[in-house]
């Protein structure tokens, strides 16, 4: 499949329409929050695009990104929300809005199985086998066509599977008890960040 990809440097342009929908996903230097940075968000309307932002670390000085993040009018779909939304609030000083996620859906729709990772819902409702391989790889420097590739896969099968797992979710009347799981996200960021990262509710 032919993916429209665009690399930018430190920020969208002002003038970028991406529509009321976009997957999003980042890349880290690793996944310890306050010690690892984040490098790069990349973004899709699900109509097999990628824009990827590499960021000035600098500053990360990126306000046509946050106004994609904090514009309530946008849906946002991620796949673990929860870690992307970490990096984001901690390094972009963004509240993110209007937030979907794969990840929970999964697992709430998908009892059946115990894989909810993306390669595993890309199979299950995509029916392709992405390669991963670029998962544990420097995102902090000159960025490769592979690399590029890698990003734009985590992205642009997204909305396809926001909308098969939200029907399973439908079917099963699992769909408000999801809903109320999206609402805590951002308060598990907020204990995430403030260095509560094991489950509080736990005995």
């Amino acid at each position: 499949m032919s993916i429209d990809i665009k690399l930018y440097k430190n920020d969208l342009p002002e003038d970028l329409e991406l529509g009321n929908s976009v997957a999003i996903d980042c890349e880290f230097m690793g996944l310890r929050l306050g010690r690892d940075p984040l490098c790069l968000i990349q973004i899709s309307t699900g109509k097999k695009d990628a824009h990827i932002v590499q960021f000035d670390r600098k500053n990360y000085n990126a306000p046509n990104v946050c106004k994609v993040l904090n514009n309530p009018k946008i849906k946002k779909i991620f796949h673990y929300a929860r870690s992307d939304i970490s990096f984001l609030k901690l390094h972009l000083k963004v509240e993110v809005e209007n937030i979907e996620d794969t990840k929970i859906q999964s697992k709430l729709a998908r009892s059946y199985t115990d894989k909810h990772g993306l390669k595993d819902l890309v199979k299950e409702f995509i029916g392709i086998d992405i390669n991963k391989q670029k998962q544990n790889s420097d995102f902090g420097g000159s960025l490769s066509e592979a690399q590029l590739k890698y990003c734009a896969n985590d992205v642009i099968y997204l909305h396809e599977i926001n909308n098969r797992l939200n029907d399973i979710l439908k079917r099963e009347n699992r769909i408000e008890l999801y809903k109320k799981c999206l609402k805590f996200i951002n308060t598990r960021v907020d204990l995430d960040l403030a260095s509560f990262v094991d489950d509080i509710w736990a005995h």
